[in-house]
Order: C-alpha cells, then sequence, then structure tokens
C-alpha cells in the first residue's frame, strides 16, 4: 500500500489544527482509503495552545506526527525541514489556515498516479483582501521578470512532491530555502492546477509587512542579480547627467557671467538626489550580504525540542536529512 504524507506547517494555530487535522483524516476515509497515510504537523514555538492541541491528536490517532521546533525558525526553515522529515512516497505540502482547499488532495493524488513528480497550487483567485491580492501580483510579476530562473507566479508551496524530489530538497544543503523558487529551478516539468484561495477559517495571520518583507528580499537575493545590476547603470547613468547639467552650468556661467546665477537650490537637489540613490544601493547591498552570511554561517534548518510519534524508521529519515 503506497503511503502519503500531508505536511502542515503552523505557528498559533490553536483554532485550526484541530479541524485541519479531521478534515484530512474524512478526505483519505471517503476518497482515498485505499492509501496508506500521515500527517505530519511542525510546530515553530507556538505560543498558544497549539502544541497541547496536537499532543492529543497524536495521542488519539499515532498516523499523526508531531514536530515542535525550540524557536521560531522562520516561515521558510520550518516547513522545508518538515518535508524533509516525510516518510511518504509522496508529500502534500498544506496550510494549517484552510486557506489550501484540503478538497484538493485527491485530484493531486490522482495526477500524481499519472506520472507526475511534482504539482504545483496556482492561485487564479483569492477571497482575502483584493489589494493584498494585487500587490502579490505585481511581485510575482516583478521576481519573475529579474529572475534567471523562471519563477512561478502565485504559487506559495501549497503542492504535491514525490520522494524523488524529496530527496533532491534534502541533497541541497540550504540554510536559506526558499520554497517556491527551488521548484521553478529544480522541477521544469511540474503539472500547475489552479484553483481559488479561501479565507482563513479561523485565527489571524502571523505574517506582517516584516515578514513579507524578508520574503520578498529573500527571493531577490536568492533568484536575481537585477538589483546589483541596477544600481551600476544607475550610477552610471546618474554620473552621466550630472557631468552634462555641469557642463551645462559652466557654459552657461563662462557666456553670462553677470545674469546667470546658479544659486543654491540645484546643489541642494543634486545632493539628497544622489543621496537617496546611494543610501538605497547601500541597503540592497546589504541584503545581499546578509543573505551570503546566513549562508556562510550555515546555522541548523531547525533544532528539535520534541518529536511525537516517530519510529525507529522514521528517524533513520531524519539522521539522513541533517
Amino acid at each position: 500500500m503506497r503511503k502519503i504524507s500531508i505536511m502542515i506547517p503552523c505557528y498559533n494555530e490553536q483554532d485550526n489544527v484541530w479541524s485541519i487535522c479531521k478534515a484530512v483524516q474524512a478526505v483519505f476515509e471517503r476518497e482515498l482509503s485505499e492509501y496508506n497515510y500521515e500527517i505530519l504537523f511542525i510546530d515553530n514555538k507556538s505560543k498558544d495552545d497549539t502544541r497541547k492541541i496536537l499532543r492529543i491528536l497524536c495521542k488519539e490517532d499515532t498516523r499523526v506526527k508531531a514536530i515542535f521546533n525550540m524557536k521560531n525558525f522562520g516561515q521558510f526553515n520550518s516547513p522545508y525541514y518538515g518535508l524533509c522529515q516525510t516518510t511518504g512516497d509522496c508529500t502534500i505540502l498544506l496550510c494549517a489556515d484552510f486557506q489550501d482547499p484540503v478538497e484538493l488532495i485527491p485530484t493531486m493524488v490522482h495526477e500524481w498516479e499519472k506520472g507526475h513528480k511534482v504539482i504545483s497550487m496556482i492561485k487564479t483567485s483569492s477571497k482575502e483582501n483584493p489589494l493584498r491580492y494585487w500587490l502579490r501580483g505585481m511581485y510575482y510579476k516583478l521576481i519573475r521578470a529579474m529572475s534567471d530562473v523562471q519563477q512561478i507566479e502565485h504559487f506559495t508551496g501549497f503542492g504535491l512532491y514525490d520522494r524523488s524530489f524529496i530527496e533532491v530538497l534534502k541533497t541541497l544543503d540550504d540554510p536559506t530555502p526558499f520554497l517556491r523558487g527551488i521548484v521553478a529551478e529544480y522541477a521544469p516539468d511540474h503539472l500547475e492546477i489552479s484553483y481559488e484561495q479561501q479565507k482563513r477559517k479561523a485565527g489571524k495571520t502571523s505574517n506582517n509587512f516584516f515578514s513579507l518583507f524578508d520574503a520578498a528580499m529573500l527571493s531577490f537575493t536568492s533568484y536575481t542579480k537585477a538589483g546589483l545590476r541596477f544600481a551600476t547603470f544607475a550610477g552610471f547613468i546618474v554620473s552621466g547627467v550630472s557631468f552634462l547639467i555641469a557642463i551645462f552650468y559652466l557654459i552657461q556661467k563662462l557666456n553670462h557671467w553677470d545674469q546667470f546665477i546658479a544659486g543654491n537650490a540645484p546643489i541642494l537637489i543634486g545632493v539628497f538626489f544622489l543621496g537617496g540613490i546611494q543610501l538605497f544601493f547601500i541597503g540592497l547591498l546589504g541584503e545581499y550580504i546578509l543573505s551570503m552570511n546566513t549562508r556562510i554561517i550555515h546555522r541548523p534548518l531547525v533544532i528539535e525540542e520534541e518529536r511525537i510519534n516517530f519510529t525507529e524508521t522514521d528517524d533513520r529519515v531524519r539522521d539522513a536529512s541533517i
């Protein structure tokens, strides 16, 4: 009997983990009864009762497993590490807040049985805030235009990954993995399926401006050189324009010594303009250096505090992924 892993990352999802677990179990009992399965929750140091509920779920059913992180390791490291700890013939990455419809699990499994190794679920519409969805769309188009790797628009990681691709993830040894870019780079023949993203069933998202900005910068520094190239070109252009303006002022002053008064305004405007450009690109360069520094230090993806319902075979999978 083939085994399917459902991997669900969570952080402060006490209002959702019980419901999402029961919903996934119902899907397998109703439509995928011919498969064995496991449901793996990886908790990123929740501050609410998420872990308490997960312990109850694991006690009720040994097919429900849990990994408790020692601290919050971020929105990318924890899901990536969780994928590498699954033991199924394929793994489905699913959000705990019901924005990823559990009803699509059988569709992905049936496509996997047809031979598709990676299935990416693409948001073609969303019930979230329209402005936020539009801004996300602009971001995806920008990163796709700037990246050397053909990025996948409106792909959040929700999808199915064959065991062979999970093994690829284990070999990458990247301390700051960006799963969306990795799928675009190493799974070029992935199947894309459209869906409408739902509203959160309960609770409040932990994403804020800073976490979204961190995600954007990780993708830019990992998969684009356009920012640094743009800085080089902008430097040449601004230098050229400044030189032409200086020549113009020199000629005007020589020809109209008494009438032409330059004043301080052009100088102040030029200083603030060039200072703003310099600060912007110094910050951008700092983002690249920060990304390099994180990779050079090479800290572990996750440090576990506890794992529940794992067997010796599962532990060997863990050792192979570290």
